[in-house]
């Protein structure tokens, strides 16, 4: 059998390789803290697990749901007019099997073989994925620590800017952990007018910002609903990771062509579910609040502790990532990733896993509570890594 020449594009999935050598460490009687993978620890809310339980208990629930059920849809835009003061309609909403599948459903949607596709590095590696998918190609515009890991606009080159199809921009962002200062919105949204480049903004982790500053919607920058939208997700805000719900939410022709293309590859996101992400929307909102509370103890006991015990970590400024740079001696992220696993039985991810700009840090998950992160750090002073 001769497989598809696109395959040829992924590589081996990174999170599968460190799980299995993780497993190997722990059927030999190693203790291992594994912040590798951002899958949420918290317990979904009483709420929302009622409401999926309720609606599964109706056998006209298990039947193809073929559409976005109008109250799914009333109430996306109603929490987006509430919580981030936009105004949407319900023609400009429709769900996606998390933003996973939703980015990869938009590349084939938008683009033809050789588009540009412009993409942050480092990145979520789905952000490439769908690139790949497409049979794009990608421009990838650098985060670094210079500019903040901020996307730089004004840096892109005028010819690739005019060539661009769109544009994925991510903040808070998921590796770096870098949020949106002032302006920058409304500097990406003039550069998009200008070039006709549609951007795509991946909003996971607006709830999840510390120090006292609130997150935004991207599409509440005026002019935004004109040139881009937006992937929201319920998953980090309401710990609904494994039901894989989220939302493409924006300018209605392009919402309109991936809905199509969709169309042709399922039925429709599963009823219970729909119901579900209704509780989350409508329900009560506290939790999310008390939930970021703990993820900065969680960023404060790791950040913290780290410069302790010598290891310089900035204070990430959301997400729920610690992005760290790995100690002088070493020059390799991979490298001192598996001595950190080898010898100290902490898991992370190597940054070069998220794009050569990657290279010279890995990313931590904040998925253990503070007195696991402080365990994990003697661990890392006891091992001697660090130096």
């Amino acid at each position: 059998m001769q497989f598809a020449d696109r395959l040829n594009r992924f590589g081996a999935e990174i999170f599968a390789a460190l799980n299995q050598k993780k497993l190997e460490l722990e059927a030999g009687g190693r203790k291992v803290y594994n912040m590798s993978v951002g899958t949420p620890d918290f317990v979904t809310p009483e709420h929302i697990r009622k409401a999926l339980a309720e609606a599964a208990m109706d056998p006209e629930n298990w039947k193809y749901s073929l559409r976005d059920i109008p109250e799914l849809l009333d109430s996306v835009c109603r929490y987006y007019k509430k919580r981030y003061g936009v105004d949407i309609e319900p023609s400009q909403v429709m769900s996606c099997y998390g933003t996973q599948e939703g980015v990869g459903h938009l590349a084939l949607a938008l683009c033809n073989k050789g588009d540009i596709v412009l993409l942050p590095d480092p990145c979520y590696p789905v952000f490439q994925a769908g690139n790949f998918l497409a049979e794009a190609e990608p421009y990838y515009y650098p985060l670094t620590k210079e500019n903040d890991f901020l996307p730089d606009v004004r840096s892109i080159p005028e010819d690739i800017a005019r060539k661009a199809k769109y544009m994925i921009v991510s903040l808070p962002a998921n590796p770096v952990g870098a949020i949106a200062k002032p302006g920058i919105y409304d500097e990406i949204v003039e550069w998009a007018k200008k070039y006709d480049v549609f951007i795509v903004h991946d909003n996971a982790y607006s709830d999840i910002i510390f120090d006292g500053i609130e997150g935004h919607s991207f599409l509440a920058t005026p002019g935004a609903l004109d040139i881009g939208a937006e992937f929201f997700s319920l998953s980090k805000s309401f710990d609904v990771t494994g039901a894989r719900i989220s939302f493409l939410i924006g300018r209605k022709d392009v919402v309109d062509a991936v809905r199509l293309l969709r169309s042709q590859i399922d039925f429709g996101m599963f009823l219970p579910i729909q119901k579900a992400a209704i509780a989350a929307l409508d329900g009560p909102q506290e939790m999310v609040k008390e939930q970021c509370d703990d993820y900065q103890k969680r960023r404060d006991a790791l950040c913290g502790g780290a410069r302790k015990i010598g290891w310089n970590i900035p204070d990430t400024k959301g997400s729920m990532f610690v992005w760290a740079p790995i100690p002088e001696k070493y020059d390799s992220s991979m490298t001192f990733c598996m001595d950190l696993l080898n010898k100290a039985g902490v898991l992370c991810t190597p940054g070069a896993s998220f794009g050569p700009h990657g290279e010279g840090y890995v990313r931590f998950a904040l998925v253990l509570p503070p007195k696991q992160i402080e365990e994990a750090l003697q661990a890392i002073k006891n091992a001697g890594v660090l130096g």
